[in-house]
Parts: C-alpha cells; structure tokens; sequence
C-alpha cells in the first residue's frame, strides 16, 4: 500500500517531512508518495540514503500556508501538496493521505475530497493520549466545536474501533469527560449524550473527569472538540511546563547536577512515554479513507510515526469496521422500532 505525504505542511516541512518519509520507507518498509515542489524534494534526497526504497514524488504546485483560511485555501489552491495528497486516496493510487500542515485545511481537504461515511454526521479527530497505564483515545480533539449528543455517541463508536484495532483494546472503556461522575452532572450536551451511552452497547464506564484523563481510567475519552483541544494543548504545554522545571532543579547545583545522571535512564524514559512523535499523528475518523493528521512541529520521527499509524489503520480496515458498526446499530434500531 502507498501512503501520500503532504511533504510541505509543517513548521520544519519539506526537509523533516522528507526525512521521516526515507526512515518509514527503510525501518517500516512503507511505500511512500512525497506530495509537493518536486525540485526542492529532489534537492533534499540528494543528501539521503534511498537506493532500494518504495519511495515516489508527485509533483503539486501550490502550498497551503498555515495562516490561510482552510476552506478558501482548499478550493481556490487545487494544485496544493495537501488537496492533490488527498486526491491520490480519493483516486485509489493511495491508501492514506498525512499532512503536518494547516490543521482546518487538512480537515477541509479530506472532508470535500474522502466525503464522510454513510451515517456519520461529522468526523472527529481521535489523539492519543498518553496516560499513566499506557494510551487513551481523545475525540473530538478539535474538528467540531459545537456538538449534538448524537455526535459524541457516533465519538465513542469510532474512538472505540480505532482503540481496539490500532491500540489492542480488547473491549475498551469509554468515558465521557464531564464535570463530575454523576450521571446529572454536566451542561445539557454532557447530560443527554450520558443517556445515548449507557443504550449504545459500548463498554461506557459513565463520566470521567478532567483530573482522570492521565491516569488511564479509561481507553476512549469523548468530548466535544472545544473542550478536547483545550485538554489536548493544556496537557502539552503543562508536560513541557513540567520537564522544563524538572531539567532546572535537576542542573541547579553540583549535588542536583550527580543526582540527576543517576536518575538520568529513568527521566529519559517518562519523557518518551510523553512525546507526542512517538503517535506520529491523529486520525480525522469518519472519512471514506484515512486521514492522518499531525503535529505542526512534527519531526522526521513523528512522520514516519504517522505513517505506521496509518498503514496500521488501513491494515486493520479502521473505515470498513465504523461502516459496518454503523450499519448494524442502524439495522438494530429499525428492528426495535
């Protein structure tokens, strides 16, 4: 399968995104399409190793800019590394598209180009988030600020497909983050979607709150994307808060300074666990394809950590098992009715 990289989205695109491509392509050997200026992709491969690589470019003559309007962007630009990488998938000379770009315009480019699963009302984005037991799913992480309570139940559908066929979950614990445990806590959105969680069938262990999302409570945490962006970016401002502070008090003296190459291996260790290259990327769920979307600094470690995510995605046929849940959750209300 060959997977499209929009390899001019990102702070440090096209030199780290072509980078990660090259490693996915010799560590994963993944099949790779570089999506952008071919002179300046063939200018940097010059200085990589690529003899024997599945490795491909397709040329595309336009950039998005991270600070262009995303729908504007993506309909006037159509010649774009991130609409003609979409395109590929739309065309079936893809299996995934990867954009490190323009986080509203990755989304309204797969949106108009993929088109959504039959029954799915709006696509989410699902983030990892590493907690103190491993990796939870977080949906909606940014993609629709406004919800009904009939999105966050198609949430929890799709976050719990993506954590038992990409994560292992055998059967994963859905929590809906709240203001409290109680059932009646909560604004009108959290209180409703309660209610569709507890019929929908999900293994929904009830609210969690905003004090449980590290501690690995549960698998998939469902919210709305307002609140899940904020959680997201709180939590990488505060993890990099955290080791900021620890590396100083860490190197504050000569005592702290020995103390600190012998709990060196052990810090080192806590702060993979909490890096975000090692997820590569976040899927926007819902789609007629996968759509991995990453970080805006995402290194050449976080792109080929992003490409094994999505070959794991399309191995696992994360878009055909929603559909056939959806289908099947159709089929069972109409027989009840």
């Amino acid at each position: 399968m060959k997977i499209a990289v929009d390899a001019m989205g990102g702070d440090f695109a096209p030199a780290e995104v072509v980078k990660g491509a090259v490693l996915a392509c010799r560590e994963l050997q993944a099949e790779v399409i570089l999506v952008g200026d071919e002179r300046k992709i063939n200018e940097l491969l010059k200085n990589q190793p690529i003899s024997g690589l599945k490795l491909e470019i397709q040329n595309a003559t336009e950039v998005i800019e991270m600070g262009e309007h995303p729908a504007h962007a993506v309909k006037k630009k159509k010649d774009s590394s991130l609409v003609v990488a979409n395109r590929l998938v739309k065309d079936g000379v893809a299996a995934a598209v990867i954009s490190a770009g323009n986080t509203g315009a990755a989304m309204s480019a797969s949106l108009l180009t993929l088109g959504r699963i039959k029954g799915i009302n709006r696509p989410a984005i699902a983030s990892p988030m590493p907690t103190s037991k491993g990796v939870s799913v977080l949906l909606d992480a940014g993609a629709n600020a406004d919800c009904d309570p009939e999105n966050l139940a198609q949430f929890a559908l799709m976050g719990s497909i993506y954590a038992a066929q990409v994560f292992g979950f055998s059967t994963p614990r859905v929590g809906l983050l709240s203001i409290g445990e109680e059932e009646t806590k909560g604004n009108k959105l959290t209180v409703e979607a309660y209610q569709l969680l507890k019929q929908s069938g999900l293994n929904f262990i009830g609210n969690i709150e905003g004090r449980d999302v590290h501690h690995g409570q549960c698998d998939v945490i469902v919210c709305d994307g307002f609140v899940g962006n904020i959680v997201l970016k709180l939590s990488e401002g505060l993890a990099g808060a955290l080791f900021g502070q620890i590396k100083n008090a860490l190197t504050e003296n000569l005592v702290t300074t020995v103390g600190a190459l012998l709990v060196k291996g052990a810090f080192k260790s806590l702060k993979g666990r909490m890096d975000y290259t090692e997820y590569g990327g976040a899927p926007l769920l819902g789609l007629n394809g996968i759509s991995m979307i990453s970080h805006g600094s995402s290194n050449a470690k976080a792109i080929k950590n992003a490409i094994r995510a999505a070959i794991k995605a399309v191995d696992e046929d994360v878009v055909g098992k929603i559909a056939a849940s959806l289908k099947n959750s159709s089929s069972q209300r109409e027989a009840s009715s």
